[in-house]
């Protein structure tokens, strides 16, 4: 899996999604983007792949788009009209897009490790960062855009040993238990 960040300039949606799909399509890789605001760090997507991964292993999936299952685990929810609101939009958007090989999604090693193969993510995430203005946007979440989407109140953040980040891993993880 490899993450790239970036700044996109989205002046049509469909457009730009379409470019998403067309350098999946090519590479034989889901090509998923976020909008960065919701994305509290690496782990949230790391976790997202791994639940959609085994849930379409298992032939427990929503969505028979790989990628749309992918954000229903890092949304956190079932309901992919709900799930939606973590893509990105048109505008100036702070974007993390998401791009696994099909087969594995380890494969082609991360993005930010320098790693220099030639592998179908690494093309496509070559071809993903062209699509966008450089920026380091992993982790530089809305704390309270995050609190409202997934519904974390003052109690249960104060209830846990954990962070924010660490209860929206417990979001996407329990999923599976919600279903």
């Amino acid at each position: 899996m490899r993450l790239v960040e970036g700044v996109a300039t989205i002046d049509d949606l469909d457009a730009f999604l379409g470019e998403l799909t067309t350098i999946g399509e090519e590479t034989g890789c889901t090509v998923q983007a976020f909008d960065a605001r919701y994305v509290v760090d690496r782990t949230h997507l790391e976790r997202a792949l791994e639940f959609a991964d085994r849930a379409i292993d298992r032939g427990e999936n929503v969505a028979r788009d790989r990628g749309v299952e992918v954000m229903l685990y890092a949304a956190g929810r079932r309901q992919i009209d709900r799930a939606l609101t973590l893509g990105v939009s048109e505008g100036e958007c702070s974007v993390v897009v998401l791009v696994a090989a099909e087969e594995d999604g380890e494969a082609g090693g991360d993005e930010t490790e320098g790693n220099e193969d030639t592998s179908d993510e690494a093309a496509a995430a070559s071809a993903v960062r062209d699509l966008l203005t450089p920026s380091d946007t992993l982790g530089d979440y809305d704390e309270a855009l995050v609190r409202e989407y997934f519904d974390v109140t003052e109690t249960e953040l104060a209830a846990t040993a954990g962070t924010l980040a660490d209860v929206i891993h417990e979001r996407v993880a329990l999923l599976d238990v919600r279903k």
